[in-house]
């Protein structure tokens, strides 16, 4: 491995292996580092692995593409350190990372954040029970060990990645209890404004209505206009109670729920270096800004994939190719105009149907109960976040401080947006204004044996 590099990159999904290669093409050798044993990121995660058939056909072609993909960015000799966390950036790229229980430290020129997304937390009563868990780490068992459950699994949210799951479930045999859909009423006047992009990325729009038609021929419970949902029991889920469109409210016995409300980028790093952030209301949402080549308001800091605005795994790619074109420029290769039009044009492609998807699927609105835990690291539920938003008038900080909120292992990343929301109800005002934790290193959990043992400008090992 090469002890010297000029670029970072962290994250070997979609995007930072579409850098990563750019970047070799263009007679630069960056270093990629990634937490996961294997390249792919969650979309094309593990896909170097055997698979049976069955799994093979039940994942569909888009994940096959994965393994071109992972090839490309192999043979591109690119250096790679599987297993590494990034746990600290300080000013001027002095980068502290960790990786076989051991810390070093090194500086680059440039770093380009490819860490892409985290599913939104979906805290209703009783989700800390054993057997609830969402769709997404429901699906990283599919992919990594080809595991499914074994009894009628429930599935409770809004948006692609579920009717994705249920037919990878099915297709394995595997059992669903029911779907219960909590997506908002009045689709077709959300989605009108967007005909135009509707046109122009049919494509993924018809794939999406394929997958409708498939689910519902297998005759699975699909309850529409589905709210309150709640999961019941003692020492593990037993039931699910959730109100009908009817108003009714039902439960039923269950031994796994599934939830998702949709995908969010993954924004701790950039909030740790101070970048500047806009909301997005389309997607209910923090998206740190960049420029046209993919660098954010700090100098030198580059992202690429969802990190900067959920889109999908082939937007990912072309971000990452604009940003891998935007490095090279900083660092005085200039490459061609045509190359960084070409990007831009494949990522406006990506992009067609996301307003259409945005508007199918927006964020949910649903009343978060007092009762519910906001804050699993700390057990804090959302009344004692609105209790500390009543006596110490102030924003998530302020909470943070009073009650402990957004201070365990996550650092915020499973309570910060339902803080964020919790907030701006209680003081009418905007989520954008209510703003977010600041984040503070580590990034990553670090031992004092880690920390103990680093010496900084120590080469990777």
């Amino acid at each position: 491995m090469k002890t010297e590099h000029d670029i970072l990159i962290v994250g070997a999904g979609p995007a930072g292996m579409a850098a990563a290669v750019q970047l070799a093409d263009l007679g630069f050798a960056p270093l990629v580092i990634d937490e996961q044993a294997m390249p792919g990121g969650q979309i094309w995660r593990a896909s170097e692995g055997p698979r049976s058939d069955a799994v093979r056909r039940a994942l569909g072609p888009e994940y096959a593409e994965g393994a071109d993909r992972v090839a490309r960015f192999r043979l591109s000799g690119v250096d790679y350190m599987p297993g590494t966390r990034l746990w600290h950036i300080e000013p001027g790229f002095q980068v502290f990372m960790s990786r076989d229980e051991t810390a070093f430290s090194r500086r680059y020129r440039a770093v380009l954040l490819a860490t892409g997304a985290q599913e939104r937390p979906v805290p209703v009563p009783g989700w800390t029970l054993p057997g609830v868990m969402t769709v997404g780490a429901a699906q990283i068992l599919l992919k990594t060990s080809a595991q499914i459950p074994e009894a009628p699994v429930w599935i409770a949210g809004s948006g692609p990645l579920p009717l994705l799951y249920m037919r990878q479930l099915l297709a394995l045999g595997g059992q669903v209890a029911g779907f219960l859909d909590t997506t908002p009423k009045g689709q077709a006047s959300r989605v009108l404004p967007h005909a135009m992009a509707a046109l122009r990325g049919r494509g993924d729009l018809i794939k999406g209505v394929k997958w409708l038609r498939q689910l519902r021929a297998t005759g699975l419970p699909w309850l529409r206009g589905v709210r309150d949902v709640q999961a019941l029991g003692q020492d593990r889920i037993e039931a699910v109670r959730y109100t009908a469109a009817d108003g009714r409210v039902h439960e039923q016995s269950a031994q796994v729920l599934l939830l998702h409300e949709g995908v969010v980028p993954s924004i701790h790093t950039t909030l740790a270096m101070n970048c500047e952030h806009d909301w997005s209301e389309a997607q209910g949402c923090f998206i740190p800004r960049t420029d046209e080549r993919g660098m954010t308001s700090v100098d030198g800091l580059f992202l690429a994939g969802d990190g900067a605005g959920i889109g999908g795994a082939l937007a990912a790619e072309e971000r990452g190719r604009i940003a891998a074109l935007g490095i090279a420029g900083r660092l005085g290769q200039d490459a061609p105009a045509a190359h960084l039009h070409a990007a831009h044009a494949g990522l406006a492609r990506r992009l067609a149907s996301r307003p259409v998807i945005d508007a199918l699927y927006p964020p949910s609105e649903a009343q978060i109960p007092d009762e519910t835990v906001i804050c699993r690291c700390e057990e804090l539920t959302a009344g004692d976040i609105r209790v500390a938003a009543r006596l110490h008038r102030g924003g998530p900080n302020q909470v943070k401080a009073y009650t402990r909120c957004g201070m365990g292992p996550c650092q915020g990343r499973q309570c910060g947006y339902s803080v964020n929301r919790i907030l701006s109800e209680e003081y009418g005002q905007s989520r954008a204004e209510t703003g977010f934790f600041r984040i503070r290193p580590p990034l990553k959990p670090v031992t004092l044996g880690e920390l103990a043992a680093l010496e900084e400008g120590r080469e990777a090992p």
